[in-house]
């Protein structure tokens, strides 16, 4: 099953390629992501399908492409490996395996420019890539810990919802998070940290799927009714709304009385209606079409010889209870 996913992700690559209208006439600039399942990378997506819009003259072409699925990890890496093989003029990766990406590119040494965006390499393979241009994931998880211990400074117990195991942009999410409710570096588990306490069977890794990550949510209220927070590091449960709005209907009355707290990264429109229907208590919102829309900017760039700051960070929108920024309705 795995190689049929793989190859078909070729096929889309060389199918993408042989049916851009300007294919044989513009250079074309890659933005590769995680996988087309994910609505956050959707936005992106359009981001890149913009820049196309807004550059019709442009000796460029801007290609959004990816896996089928986000949990299809080698077909990430294959599809990147083919797009090098076509000889594209630059590409922007967001990796879901930090280390596999890292080690087809070290093989390969691919001549044009390399950015990493919305998720990097890991810090040894930072040779490998231009820049990294996204969000500061681990600012990201220093915003999801001040908020949480502002609603609960007494502590608690905490489940932490992650992605793919080796997702670097995750990764320093979690570790962002835990430094900052424990008040000190390197701390790889709360356990009676600063009064908090991760549960047993938690982290959970959704693998980037929606109907996982809700099912895993669904698993940890019902075995830990008294859980005092729930942390979404990236959107996924979110992203099924319907799922959502079931597993939080469950627990409505706890979410009201903030006797439970939900924090969840990303604001897309699904995630702003949760949280309008205090179905969260805090949203932490990365600009994923930013990072689409400037990522053939930045390949442009260095193509020509020009240099950009690395990393180059993106902001990060926050949605409170007392100030609903762009979630407000």
């Amino acid at each position: 099953m795995k190689k049929t996913m793989i190859a078909l992700a070729g096929l889309a690559i060389v199918g993408a390629l042989a049916g851009s209208a300007h294919a044989q006439d513009k250079k074309i600039l890659a933005v590769v992501v995680k996988g087309l399942d994910n609505p956050f990378f959707t936005v992106m997506g359009q981001g890149c399908a913009d820049w196309n819009t807004a550059n019709p003259d442009s000796e460029y072409e801007c290609l959004y492409t990816g896996p089928a699925l986000s949990s299809d990890e080698a077909g990430e890496v294959q599809i990147v490996q083919d797009l090098i093989s076509r000889g594209v003029a630059g590409i922007a990766i967001s990796p879901s395996n930090a280390p596999a990406m890292a080690n087809m590119l070290r093989s390969v040494a691919p001549t044009m420019p390399i950015i990493t965006v919305d998720a990097d390499l890991l810090p040894a393979d930072a040779d490998l890539r231009k820049t990294y241009f996204g969000t500061n994931n681990y600012d990201m998880g220093v915003g999801m810990a001040n908020e949480l211990m502002k609603l609960k400074p007494e502590g608690g117990t905490v489940c932490l919802q992650l992605g793919n195991v080796a997702a670097a942009n995750i990764n320093e999410r979690a570790a962002g998070f835990r430094d900052t409710i424990a008040g000190t570096k390197g701390i790889e588990r709360l356990a009676d940290t600063n009064g908090w306490t991760e549960i047993e069977g938690c982290p959970v890794f959704t693998n980037d799927d929606i109907p996982t990550a809700n099912q895993q949510m669904a698993d940890v209220f019902t075995a830990n009714p008294d859980l005092t927070a729930f942390i979404l590091v990236g959107g996924w449960a979110q992203f099924g709304p319907q799922a959502y709005a079931q597993n939080t209907d469950q627990v409505m009355d706890r979410l009201k009385s903030k006797d439970l707290i939900i924090i969840a990264g990303d604001t897309l429109p699904p995630q702003v209606q949760a949280f309008n229907e205090g179905r969260s208590h805090f949203q932490i919102g990365q600009r994923p079409y930013q990072m689409g829309n400037e990522a053939p900017d930045i390949l442009i760039e260095l193509i020509g010889g020009g240099t950009v700051e690395d990393p180059k960070f993106t902001g990060l929108d926050l949605c409170t209870l007392e100030d609903p920024g762009i979630c407000a309705p």
